[in-house]
């Protein structure tokens, strides 16, 4: 068994960093549902701006919103307004075929990839 990236939402802009918040990535309930996230879901977080790299756990933000917030610890790493990819993994046997969101700067779904 092996991980593979099952889910990923690329080029998502960070709307906001609160570092007095426990822990986690707030991203809009609806792009959650387009990449196959669930609440609680272990994330790796990539800043396409800074090069930074964390993992953490997805929360749900108002569908619809374009919402995307780091929190707690992760507001130190990753800011509001760095481009971000979050990648969602699985353990299987073999690959599989991930849902790939391709999003505008406003956060709103354009294509899978």
């Amino acid at each position: 068994m092996r991980f593979f990236l099952c889910s990923k939402i690329h080029n998502a802009r960070v709307t906001h960093a609160d570092v007095h918040y426990v822990g986690s990535i707030t991203i809009d309930e609806a792009l959650m549902e387009k990449a196959g996230l669930m609440t609680g879901e272990k994330v790796l977080v990539v800043s396409n701006t800074t090069g930074a790299r964390l993992n953490t756990y997805v929360i749900p933000g108002e569908k619809g919103s374009g919402m995307i917030g780091m929190n707690g610890g992760a507001a130190h790493r990753i800011k509001a307004g760095e481009e971000i990819i979050i990648m969602g993994f699985e353990l299987a046997d073999e690959p599989l075929d991930p849902k790939i969101v391709l999003v505008d700067e406003a956060n709103r779904f354009l294509r899978y990839l």
